[in-house]
């Protein structure tokens, strides 16, 4: 019943939104671009100012998760770029590979499966971990998305400059050290809040909406080693980190793990279409030759795939992964 309980409560809502994306894009010719300015511009700087300005944490436990969240993101980034010029893919694939392999879905799915597997210390982890992640996100992330448009490096940066997001960080990071953040019961925290949260069925449905138009057959294809590094590979990366962090709560080295564990996360697929190349990936030929530039899938619907396939995939996986944290076979 447990395992039961644990999709219908984090899993299948996010399933519900993307699925009434793809249906809405289905049915309606709908530009996203728009909506996507939105979200990047308005609704994910609240919801990020809201959930760290909120965010009740304990020092050492900010100090150890931050630092093994850090140490997460850049052993993927630089283990996935590595993986990414051995096999050798070009950009815009490169950068896609490298984003969508190394910043999982610790918010609109990590924080509800973490609390709902570890209780409030595993939703405080999980928010510690979504911030520190979005930190690199939006200033790491931003610039390897801008580098996948074929940008020169002073321009990646001044498109990392640009994003709001990062001052969002910063702005409740210095408003909790200064003890100005407002009363979280108060008008303008409840307004932050609204806003926010509208970013997180907003991102699903954008997600859907890419899925609808997706061309599954060739971009199915394209995400295996995707699959593998995120779901595979990731995992063990965060155990790797954990047990050399040393943290001294087992439920909150347990809920790191989890949070590195799952799937592919949906900003990746907004920083590129907002920033990266429209240039479409080509699909191998049959004596496993690299495709034609011009033929295959758009780097949207690739990552929109690995995103859809790295979702599916943590459904078993996950649910192994909680049995063998809670038994202790792990940590």
């Amino acid at each position: 019943m447990a395992l039961l309980d644990i999709f219908l409560t984090a899993i299948f809502p996010i399933i519900a939104m993307a699925g009434a994306g793809v249906v809405l894009g289905r049915v309606k010719d709908v530009d996203i671009d728009p909506l996507n300015v939105v979200t990047v511009y308005l609704l994910l700087p609240a919801l990020i100012f809201h959930s760290i300005a909120t965010a009740t944490l304990a020092q050492s436990t900010l100090v150890r998760v931050g630092v093994a969240t850090a140490a997460y993101i850049v052993g993927m980034l630089v283990l996935t770029e590595v993986v990414g010029r051995i096999l050798g893919e070009s950009e815009p694939v490169l950068s896609a590979l490298v984003l969508v392999s190394t910043f999982p879905n610790s918010g609109n799915y990590g924080i509800p499966l973490s609390e709902f597997a570890f209780g409030d210390v595993g939703r405080s982890t999980a928010v510690l971990f979504l911030t520190v992640q979005a930190v690199l996100t939006y200033t790491v992330g931003v610039y390897i998305a801008s580098r996948s448009g074929g940008g020169s490096a002073l321009a990646n940066t001044k498109q990392m400059i640009k994003v709001p997001l990062v001052y969002a960080v910063v702005a409740a990071l210095v408003a909790r050290w200064a003890g100005v953040v407002p009363p979280t019961g108060g008008t303008a925290m409840v307004t932050l809040k609204l806003v926010g949260d509208a970013s997180i069925p907003l991102m699903l449905i954008i997600l859907g909406v890419q899925l609808a138009e997706t061309d599954y057959t060739a971009a199915f294809a394209r995400v295996g080693v995707v699959n593998v590094l995120k779901m595979a590979v990731a995992p063990l990366v965060g155990v790797g980190i954990a047990l050399l962090v040393g943290f001294e709560n087992q439920t909150v080295a347990r809920t790191f793990v989890l949070e590195c564990a799952t799937p592919a996360a949906i900003t990746p697929l907004l920083l590129l279409l907002e920033f990266g190349g429209s240039t479409r990936v080509g699909v191998a030929a049959s004596d496993g030759s690299p495709g034609e530039g011009g033929s295959g899938v758009t780097v949207a619907e690739y990552v929109s795939t690995a995103v859809l396939t790295t979702t599916l995939v943590s459904i078993p996986s996950l649910t192994l992964l909680i049995a063998a944290l809670e038994s202790g076979l792990l940590l």
